[in-house]
């Protein structure tokens, strides 16, 4: 199983959305299971070619943990709605139970 955070260069999100992301993965019982990477994504074609819905995306095995957004080639931010509001990366919860369903359904 492969996790993959997808991110634009300078995006501010990325780095709390890794460390939450490596947490809920933690958490989730998954260390030694999943292999967690994160992927610079530089140019449109870049983006194009990935299920890229904006920094920071979530995929798991080419999947988006969040569906719903649309892809875009645009390199461009996106926001998750948590419990406190709009926010630049999902909370450590969200993740964990996006992880959790996800490999359910596998």
């Amino acid at each position: 199983m492969r996790i993959e955070l997808l991110h634009i260069d300078g995006c501010p999100n990325t780095g709390p959305a890794e460390s939450r992301l490596r947490e809920a993965v933690a958490s989730a019982g998954l260390d030694g299971v999943a292999e967690v990477g994160t992927r610079l994504l530089s140019t449109p074609d870049d983006a194009g070619a990935a299920f890229f819905a904006g920094s920071p995306t979530f995929l798991l095995d080419g999947a988006d943990l969040f569906p719903g957004a649309d892809r875009t080639t645009d390199l461009a931010c996106r926001v998750y709605p948590t419990d406190a509001g709009l926010a630049g990366a999902p909370t450590v919860d969200q993740l964990r139970a996006a992880l959790l369903a996800a490999t359910r359904q596998r």
